[in-house]
């Protein structure tokens, strides 16, 4: 009897954790900490998740944030602008699912702030979107990058 609950338990935790990706994966952004007013290079880290590979991700450019360059050849990315203003890059992408891929770009940084909020929407090969744009905590959390000055 006791191995049996031991083997159900055990069972019960592995299949738990089979299905943590699907729950705790999120598009992140790297650095986690970058001066105010400063030139940064990120990296926009998306996991594919479930059984569809990522196609393109898009993410949008908070107020503040000038983009310098975008990695890779422009036929991988797009710029969204208002006016002169980029307010969003989409990447073209193929993320195999279960798979990570990373994508890069450089800003300069608010000069003010103590955060910048980032919001990112992911697309996959079978039509679905996970949209990464509530604030942390939240099931869907965007990435944050907080704003601190250099010791």
């Amino acid at each position: 009897m006791r191995r049996s609950v031991v083997f159900a338990c055990a069972a019960f935790v592995a299949a738990s954790f089979a299905y943590l990706p699907f729950a705790y994966a999120h598009v992140t952004l790297r650095p986690a900490e970058a001066p105010p007013g400063g030139t940064t290079t990120y990296t926009v880290r998306v996991p594919s998740e479930g059984d569809s590979a990522t196609t393109s991700v898009e993410l949008e450019i908070p107020a503040g944030v000038t983009i310098v360059s975008v990695a890779g050849a422009s036929d991988i990315y797009e710029l969204k602008k208002a006016g002169d203003r980029v307010t969003a890059i989409v990447w073209k992408t193929s993320i195999p699912a279960g798979e990570r891929g990373e994508l890069n770009f450089v800003a300069q940084n608010p000069a003010s702030g103590a955060e910048i909020a980032w919001k990112a929407h992911q697309f996959y090969a079978d039509g679905t979107r996970a949209d990464w744009v509530e604030p942390k905590g939240g099931k869907r959390p965007g990435p944050v990058t907080t704003l601190k000055a250099a010791q």
